[in-house]
């Protein structure tokens, strides 16, 4: 298809014909009254953005082919959240992309006189500020993009700041997320943050097999020390298969970025991540190839998922100094094999 502009101009009544953005309103279920806003990038590549889940994004496809596992419990207002202990997964939805943070990812923990549940508040913080766009950018692009503001904040204690856009455009199979994050409090402030990308069935089947430059790759336990020989694999559902995580540290390429792929010959498909280590040094793998509970994870992150009490006894805990900033980047590209 050709997607200059003028000569498209001349065929279409209207840019939607081929590609859009478009909010709506979840009516029914735990996920009513819950703000969706949805991508077609007129390519091929849809999605939706959860602005009220803290700008996450849920449902995504390629050409009809969905690419992310789904929980059982659906999209999730954020009025169900329970943050005690484990109940985020109560509430929690899958999708492709859930951020965790930003001041706890992994499990229970008490920190900094605080109480953390499992991968902190972000994902049930709704977003303000939230605008879209759908136009011809100066470079010729036609361009979708969503942006938001989400605040994880307390009174009496911190005050983080978290910015996200997410953007496409026609005829790139991408989506770039780009993050910053401020700490608008007085006092220095942990920072955690891990972007929990969840790729499912027909994506993830017995035969799909990740692939990267050779890198340093740790077990996170026992159990996943037992499958270390298999981590690049995927495999068919067992009914009483363990989770399995293990934290890669991928050199970066000229551009700063490092990648791993996911191939699906079956399906013709080949998935990219990549993602700027220089405030997302780790990429964390999550094998889960349960029956019903089929997933794999590549979620790049500045921390592994244990919790902000183990982590600051490992001497790896971030800290933003009142009025410092980071920016993270992040892309997911998906792509026709042959």
């Amino acid at each position: 298809m050709d997607l200059e502009q003028k000569y498209l101009h001349e065929r279409i009544g209207s840019m939607q014909q081929l590609a859009f953005v478009r909010r709506a309103v979840l009516e029914d279920g735990k996920g009513r009254n819950m703000r969706v806003v949805e991508i077609s990038n007129g390519s091929g590549l849809r999605f939706s953005v959860y602005p009220d889940r803290g700008m996450d994004i849920g449902e995504a496809s390629f050409k009809g082919i969905p690419l992310a596992w789904m929980t059982p419990n659906g999209p999730v207002a954020p009025a169900f959240y329970e943050a005690e202990g484990l109940n985020w997964l109560r509430s929690w939805s899958g999708g492709l992309l859930t951020g965790c943070g930003l001041m706890n990812v992994g499990g229970p923990n008490r920190a900094g006189g605080e109480e953390h549940g499992l991968h902190g508040r972000l994902s049930h913080t709704p977003a303000g500020q939230v605008n879209s766009s759908a136009r011809w950018n100066s470079d010729g692009v036609y361009e979708l993009k969503i942006e938001g503001d989400i605040r994880v904040s307390r009174v009496f204690g911190k005050n983080l700041l978290m910015t996200r856009t997410i953007r496409t455009a026609m005829g790139d199979n991408a989506i770039e997320i780009e993050d910053t994050v401020v700490n608008e409090g007085f006092r220095k402030t942990p920072f955690m943050l891990l972007y929990h990308m969840n790729f499912g069935y027909p994506l993830v089947n017995d035969n799909t097999y990740l692939e990267a430059v050779e890198h340093k790759v740790t077990p996170q336990n026992a159990i996943a020390a037992a499958g270390f020989r298999e981590w690049r694999f995927a495999e068919a559902p067992s009914e009483d298969f363990a989770e399995q995580v293990f934290y890669h540290e991928i050199p970066a390429d000229e551009n700063g970025m490092a990648s791993m792929s996911m191939i699906n010959k079956d399906e013709n498909l080949k998935l990219t991540v990549s993602y700027r280590t220089a405030e997302l040094p780790y990429l964390v793998q999550w094998k889960m190839m349960g029956q019903g509970e089929y997933v794999m994870g590549l979620e790049p992150a500045n921390c592994f998922p244990e919790g902000q009490e183990n982590f600051e006894k490992r001497g790896l805990l971030k800290l933003l100094a009142p009025g410092e900033s980071v920016s993270t980047k992040v892309r997911v590209a998906i792509e026709e094999l042959s």
